[in-house]
């Protein structure tokens, strides 16, 4: 039987930038499907943006972050991001992508890299386009898509499901009905699909 894992992320997250190519990598070695579901933050399961939280966990977060960034391989770029817009519509074009039956995962990718290492400005359309097109998908076809009506109805049922699942923070991988959140949380998520069993 498939192996399937429901994949809650978000554009807009660094941690779900530097774990989205060690899941990958590891839903391939387990042949495992991933269910994608692109999703804002659930502040109603107690998500919080980093930007409202206090300093204290705000500087711990950041250091945790280049951290993990390091050991990942990757380099995150915190420089001139005040002028960087909502990473909302750059979601929607991947939901487009994963609707039409191209490769969501290498688009998410393209705009996480444009985003969080050359911090370029994915609110803008034509700034997308771009990055669509260079990761071989029709940049243009899928700005066009987005605008229609049953994109924003399953961008508001990723939302419920998720809220549903008790999902609050990104990345969150489920697998047979149990939650493992953070990109931290892979080698647990990992165990389970071993097909050991779970502490708790």
């Amino acid at each position: 039987m498939t192996k399937t894992i429901d994949y809650f992320f978000g554009i807009g997250s660094p941690w779900a930038f530097i774990g989205l190519e060690p899941f990958g990598a590891l839903a391939a070695q387990y042949s495992a499907e991933i269910r994608p579901f692109i999703i804002p933050l659930v502040e109603e399961n107690g998500a919080i943006s980093s930007k409202n939280r206090p300093e204290a966990r705000r500087a711990y977060w950041y250091k945790d972050l280049k951290r993990w960034a390091a050991l990942r391989g990757k380099t995150l770029n915190f420089d001139d991001r005040a002028g960087l817009s909502d990473p909302t519509p750059a979601a929607l074009l991947v939901l487009v992508a994963q609707l039409e039956g191209q490769d969501w995962f290498a688009l998410t990718k393209a705009l996480q890299e444009a985003f969080w290492v050359r911090a370029e400005n994915i609110g803008d359309a034509a700034v997308r386009k771009a990055i669509a097109d260079a990761a071989g998908l029709d940049g243009a076809a899928l700005e066009k898509r987005v605008q229609q009506d049953d994109v924003q109805a399953i961008w508001k049922s990723n939302y419920e499901v998720a809220k549903t699942a008790g999902v609050f923070g990104f990345p969150t991988f489920r697998y047979e009905g149990e939650l493992y959140w953070g990109q931290d949380s892979l080698p647990f998520l990992e165990r389970h699909l071993k097909g050991e069993k779970l502490v708790a």
